[in-house]
């Protein structure tokens, strides 16, 4: 019969340790509750839905239109659905310049700016770009 090893001892606790820290991840992906931060899509940041749907039958979020550190952020329901209906269709413009957005299955919100981060509303990931942009100017996709 072999002996257990300190290494041995240490690899199978790790392991277990790991394995409980993926299933807490897994009960809290599949909890009910929503994710601290994260609100419903069509809520604005007072917790209001804005009016109107969307082609996916869902609330679309409201129109915004606002100066945010000195850039001119804007977003509105998408007239004709120009890429496709990738984003949601909703359009999100800094300084008149397209910003694109996509609404994830769950209802969250991202662009390319801030590709891994997710958003409750178009509005809120337009201010974020302007914060990461950090005055760069927005380079329109192709």
């Amino acid at each position: 019969m072999s002996q257990l090893s300190r290494r041995s001892a240490l690899g199978i606790t790790a392991t277990a340790v790991a394995g409980l820290g993926l299933a807490g991840t897994a009960y809290a992906a599949t909890s009910t509750a929503p994710a601290a931060g994260v609100r419903p899509a069509g809520e604005d940041h007072a917790g209001h839905t804005g009016g109107g749907m969307d082609h996916g039958g869902h609330t679309a979020p409201a129109p915004f239109d606002e100066v945010y550190q000195g850039r001119r952020i804007q977003g509105a329901p998408a007239q004709g659905g120009a890429h496709g209906g990738h984003h949601g269709g909703y359009q999100v413009l800094i300084d008149g310049k397209e910003l694109h957005v996509m609404q994830n299955g769950d209802g969250t919100w991202i662009s390319v700016v801030n590709h891994y981060e997710t958003f409750a509303t178009p509005h809120a990931v337009a201010r974020a770009a302007v914060v990461e942009l950090q005055g760069a100017t927005l380079v329109p996709l192709a």
